[in-house]
């Protein structure tokens, strides 16, 4: 490699590394507790034993009333499922386009229709980690932010192996020089595990910043694709009065016999537009529940109106939201997703150390040639 394209590739890797460390410092450590979320929830939930065995599922519009009278005023906006707690959830808000931060949510006995003792996801502990770790609670420019601070991370990495790629010449994978000088073994032991977590910390990196620009490709999905079901009904008010929402469910279950339903969106919540229940269906192994199909039905009539098909870019954002979190192997896959976050803080931290002992640029370029024909960076 050319000496201008090396010193190129070093002053790539130092100034994105730079720029975007501390802030992977802070979502390394907030995305932590993050990966047992779900496990961090059900310890710290009230417990409460189901009012009865696991049954017929209760009608769904009686579920809803149900919701509604814990806060009166309110309007439904989501409806959802658990199938192995045998629950589901309402939320609701004061209108339709209430923000999630602001929703009220009841959970419930599919069964029994009793309420079950359960936090609001929007607030706690584990929801002031959250918004922390996606938008420094700045909203959607926080969250553009974070994700440019994933992408520097991803150049930061690609860059990190470029320039490792000398020194691994003529040295054993996993060379960790202890001997010769504190600096020398940080660098080593910043070079070895980086280059362990190099494959996942691209694929979190990614993801990241994926998730990060749900918003905007949620509003481009709307605007493409509900857009022309909306125009149907120009000039329309929103419905006030709504179709069975139970009805539209078993609509949607015999549109789509080989799924089961995930969520409903009410109709002006952004999800299924101003006139429709977005039944929104998903596949019943687990290979394939995190893909979607919207089921539309009319929220005045209860027929069927379309399935249209999640475009690409949805799809990859339904499957890179659980795969930053390690959501797809169960407890085993959390627990290496874990393992791998520590370790990238080690990177992390031995690189803020490197920092400031650092050296000229034209000292470490310098090393570096001299390990491309010796084996050795000093």
């Amino acid at each position: 490699m050319q000496r201008s394209t090396l010193n190129a590739w070093f002053l790539v890797h130092k100034w994105t590394s730079l720029v975007c460390t501390v802030f992977l410092l802070l979502l390394c450590l907030t995305g932590l507790p993050l990966i047992f979320a779900e496990e961090i929830d059900h310890l710290a939930a009230p417990h409460a034993e189901p009012a009865t065995a696991p049954g017929p599922p209760r009608d769904l519009d009686t579920q809803v009333r149900t919701a509604l009278a814990q806060y009166p005023g309110n309007v439904p906006l989501f409806v959802g499922w658990d199938p192995a707690a045998n629950t589901m959830y309402v939320n609701t808000g004061v209108r339709p386009d209430t923000p999630p931060p602001q929703m009220k949510t009841v959970l419930l006995d599919s069964s029994s229709g009793a309420i079950v003792p359960a936090a609001q996801f929007n607030e706690g502990v584990m929801y002031f980690i959250l918004r922390l770790h996606t938008d420094l609670f700045l909203g959607l420019p926080g969250m553009l932010f974070m994700g440019v601070m994933g992408l520097l991370f991803a150049v930061a990495i690609i860059s990190g192996l470029v320039l490792y790629g000398p020194f691994m010449r003529r040295q054993p994978f996993g060379t960790l020089r202890t001997g010769r000088s504190r600096r020398l073994a940080w660098l080593d032991t910043h070079n070895v595990l980086g280059v362990v977590t190099l494959g996942w910390a691209l694929v979190v990196g990614i993801t990241g910043a994926i998730n990060t620009i749900a918003k905007p490709l949620e509003q481009a999905w709307q605007g493409e694709q509900l857009g022309a079901f909306a125009a149907r009904y120009a000039g329309q008010p929103r419905p006030t009065t709504l179709a069975s929402l139970q009805a539209a469910v078993d609509t949607a279950r015999a549109a789509a016999p080989d799924m089961r339903p995930a969520f409903v969106s009410f109709p002006g919540t952004g999800y299924s537009g101003d006139h429709h229940y977005g039944v929104f269906m998903q596949g019943n192994t687990e290979l394939t529940e995190r893909m979607y199909r919207p089921v539309l039905v009319d929220a005045q009539t209860g027929q069927l109106t379309a399935q249209p098909p999640l475009p690409l870019y949805m799809s990859v954002l339904l499957l890179s939201q659980p795969l930053h979190f390690g959501d797809y192997g169960k407890l085993p896959l959390k627990i290496l997703w874990a393992l791998l976050d520590l370790i990238t803080i080690g990177v992390l931290i031995t690189g803020l150390y490197l920092w400031f002992k650092r050296g000229s640029t034209e000292a470490r370029v310098n090393e570096i040639e001299r390990a491309a024909r010796t084996g050795g960076i000093e």
